[in-house]
């Protein structure tokens, strides 16, 4: 059977963080459950689609998943089982936040198949929490992922953040040294991008958010966040592998960590292009080289309007193109050989000025099928992914 992923949105949290750019809001019950409700009929309308594939992941995301009441995320569960043909060893997450969950909820979760957790810390220094907008401190993620563990769960992913506003080195080192402290399976570990639309791009400024972008060196008094300089910044992206590798962690990817068998699966899929199908307002599905999405207004959903929006039956060249620059995210790189499976056509006949540029600038590496970047390339890799944009 062909393999599939299922992501399930779930737009609601309970505060939106002064940061967050996603498809969220604040609801109230009745919205949440309606919203459940929407979700099932979608799932049973289009499953008939997806019969002759085998689910190898499912992944809650948000928004916060762990918003909804029990029954409803059971609910939800117990519609994919019966209309999916879902592996015995598929990789089930579902992201949480520690405001939204105790150890009854949790362990309801594992009866209900979830085997992998994805809890949001960010900062484990309270004020840096504060500064973001987050409505937990750093006891209410310890007890919780104490109560993860009570419950069963092994397999636990935490995500935290770099150059918060009044972080520095210190405290971002103090931040990593408590994960550590818990040897969760997987670490993600992003930097922070003031995106447009969000309260902190409002308290940023025009020349601040140009600033960070350009690596341009902030001033005490610009802006209403006082961020990290770039410099600073990069200390923190060196000292996470340096830290995490230490205590053996493998860099998958840019900004993904893992133990040893312990990579996303889920997210995996994104990166090499497998398909997948989303369900919920504003999801996005790969299938047979065909994407589409969800529309985003949570009206229409609630309303029964499930149609799609941005259906785009990718060209050969954009499937290259999507080949190399979401495969080179992976620490390991891509496959010559998949390449010329997939498009009949040696990888080099399509690149070659561009892997001989990159290879001279040591931004990737070439040994016997694979290519992959390099550190340095790694540090600039929006840069080097964008060489595969074919003309």
């Amino acid at each position: 059977m062909r393999k599939l992923s299922i992501y399930i949105h779930i737009p609601f949290c309970v505060k939106k963080c002064f940061y967050c750019d996603f498809l969220s809001a604040p609801a109230g019950e009745d919205t949440k459950k309606s919203y459940v409700d929407r979700l099932l009929l979608e799932i049973e309308m289009e499953a008939e689609k997806y019969k002759d594939y085998e689910i190898v992941s499912v992944f809650f995301g948000g928004g916060t998943p762990s918003v909804l009441k029990t029954e409803d995320t059971r609910r939800i569960m117990q519609v994919l089982r019966r209309k999916f043909c879902i592996a015995k060893t598929a990789e089930i997450t579902t992201e949480l936040n520690p405001e939204t969950v105790d150890g009854e909820k949790l362990r309801e979760y594992k009866k209900m198949g979830f085997n992998r957790l994805s809890i949001g810390l960010q900062s484990a220094q309270d004020a840096e929490l504060k500064a973001l907008g987050r409505i937990h401190d750093c006891k209410a993620f310890l007890l919780v992922y104490q109560e993860a563990v009570k419950a069963g769960f092994t397999n636990i992913n935490v995500d935290i953040m770099s150059a918060l506003p009044g972080q520095d080195i210190k405290s971002y080192e103090a931040t990593l040294k408590k994960v550590l402290e818990l040897k969760p399976a997987h670490i993600s570990a992003y930097s922070l991008i003031v995106e447009e639309g969000t309260p902190f791009f409002a308290w940023y400024g025009k020349e601040d958010e140009k600033r960070h972008r350009t690596g341009e060196t902030a001033k005490e008094s610009s802006g209403h966040l006082p961020l990290p300089s770039e410099e600073v910044e990069r200390e923190m992206y060196v000292m996470t592998e340096n830290l995490l590798s230490k205590q053996g962690y493998h860099r998958y990817e840019i900004s993904n960590y893992a133990k040893e068998g312990c990579e996303c699966v889920h997210n995996k899929a994104y990166w090499t292009r497998q398909d997948y199908v989303g369900f919920g307002i504003g999801a996005a599905s790969l299938i047979g080289g065909v994407r589409f999405q969800n529309k985003k207004e949570l009206n229409l959903y609630l309303s029964g309007d499930f149609a799609k929006e941005e259906v785009t039956a990718l060209t050969r060249k954009e499937e290259m193109e999507e080949f190399m620059f979401l495969g080179l995210r992976l620490t390991k790189g891509v496959s010559k050989r998949e390449f010329l499976q997939e498009f009949s056509e040696p990888l080099e006949n399509v690149y070659g000025e561009v892997l001989e540029k990159l290879k001279k600038q040591k931004l990737i590496e070439i040994e016997h099928d694979r290519i992959y970047l390099t550190p340095k390339g790694l540090d600039v890799s929006n840069y080097a992914m964008a060489e595969f944009l074919l003309d």
